[in-house]
């Protein structure tokens, strides 16, 4: 991995993250929020591919250190998720990332998967230097984003097998978006299970969804985090 951990003010407080500079020592900013299993290595590999597109990319450690390998464990993790400082965390981690000299963007994108996903809106609507948001399959009980004060434009992908955000779950926060005067752009991809952009999850993984996400949310981040 070529990036680093690097620690960020939180409220008072020290957050950490792995951070991520593309070759060129400078690029916008990009938030990178972790499934439920925590900041693994499969998180920072992400952040690394954004640093080669030529962001600079921070993923929070929003567990502090902790990760999960068996699904009872990371939901037991998810569900002990303090909220409030999580917004507390993901806003230290915008700040110190716009904050740094190597970001050349006036606002952040996010981006997140699962449980990070629901994040990655979480952040947008609590933060107005959030400039684009993509979310992955989102979801977290205790989350619930005030889609009122959200800024960015928001790409989501989701899919149709997915037995913890189904398509009617999709389509309905799509609906909500449009209601509330957002912009939205919403794909469910046919055939996909959960966390189908993770090539670490063999049995899940769709390399061509994968890519096509990938793609699309490069162009999206080149188009509103300037």
């Amino acid at each position: 991995m070529s990036g680093s951990m690097v620690e960020f003010p939180s409220n008072g407080k020290t957050g950490s993250g792995y951070l991520a500079v593309p070759a060129a020592g400078s690029g916008p900013g990009v938030i990178v929020l972790q499934e439920w299993w925590g900041l693994v290595d499969h998180i920072k590999e992400v952040a690394d591919r954004f640093a080669a597109e030529g962001f600079v990319a921070l993923a929070p450690d929003l567990y502090h250190g902790e990760s999960a390998t068996s699904p009872d464990d990371a939901g037991k993790l998810m569900m002990a998720l303090d909220i409030g400082r999580v917004e507390k965390d993901l806003r230290g981690a915008i700040d110190s990332l716009l904050a740094r000299d190597e970001v050349t963007s006036a606002r952040v994108g996010t981006v997140g998967f699962c449980m990070g996903g629901q994040l990655s809106l979480y952040a947008a609507c609590e933060n107005a230097s959030v400039g684009a948001c993509v979310v992955f399959y989102g979801i977290h009980p205790k989350v619930t984003p005030n889609l009122s004060t959200l800024e960015a434009p928001v790409l989501g992908f989701f899919a149709e097998k997915d037995e913890f955000v189904p398509p009617a779950a999709a389509r309905q926060l799509e609906a909500d978006l449009k209601t509330a005067g957002k912009s939205v752009d919403i794909t469910v991809f046919e055939g996909a299970d959960h966390a189908f952009f993770n090539d670490t999850r063999a049995q899940a993984y769709h390399a061509a969804y994968a890519a096509t996400c990938w793609s699309r949310t490069l162009a999206f981040y080149r188009e509103h985090v300037r």
